[in-house]
């Protein structure tokens, strides 16, 4: 399972890599001055579209939402930031019983009535290709479930994540990202399916401005 995803997200990232180079070709770089990122040390900032999941891989049962990405960081040099985000979920969050009978009496939801987060910090180490960036995301989170109608409520796991993702250096200030973060990949999720490996993930497509 972990080798198909692996290779899927390299596949995806192969893909949107080879999109860029064709469009550095079209896009000229803005200012009065070719961007130099070697001698770049910035504060940046910047938001996105998430695709949020969290599913329990036994009986297929998946909340699935649409959120919004806020990030700052601070870029040390060429090949090494730091980076602090944070996710919420916006309009419906849905629901798919799967092979889960109990659950709201085994009915999907499309407007499941609750909160989908994370909040996370990375060490953001990358490697520079002209104007492209494939760069790693390795740090610490916490990814919420939250305000759930039913049972006793909040579910959270804080710990390990880790991403992978790629970025396009647009002009002077401007970049667009595209990354997989692994919000939770373990054994149960805060006292439920205990037995049951749980996996949470983001896909995350997004806008920042390096001041």
């Amino acid at each position: 399972m972990f080798k198909k995803k692996f290779m899927d997200i390299h596949f995806t990232l192969a893909f949107i890599l080879s999109g860029l180079l064709y469009a550095e070709e079209n896009i000229a770089v803005s200012g009065n001055r070719q961007y130099n990122i070697n001698d770049y040390q910035t504060i940046y900032t910047g938001v996105g579209v998430s695709q949020l999941k969290l599913k329990d891989e036994f009986t297929k049962e998946e909340f699935s939402a649409t959120g919004i990405a806020i990030q700052a960081g601070y870029q040390f040099n060429t090949y090494l930031s730091i980076e602090g985000r944070y996710v919420f979920h916006v309009g419906n969050i849905n629901y798919d019983h799967g092979s889960n009978s109990h659950t709201n009496k085994g009915k999907d939801i499309n407007d499941y009535p609750a909160d989908f987060t994370n909040i996370g910090i990375y060490l953001k180490p990358m490697y520079r290709i002209e104007h492209a960036a494939p760069y790693l995301l390795i740090g610490y989170g916490e990814v919420k479930l939250t305000n759930i109608p039913q049972g006793d409520a909040d579910r959270a796991e804080a710990g390990f994540q880790w991403g992978v993702g790629i970025s396009y250096i647009v002009n002077n200030h401007f970049s667009i990202y595209a990354d997989y973060l692994c919000m939770y990949d373990d054994k149960g999720f805060d006292g439920r399916a205990v037995n049951r490996n749980i996996i949470s993930d983001s896909w995350t497509f997004g806008l920042s401005y390096h001041f």
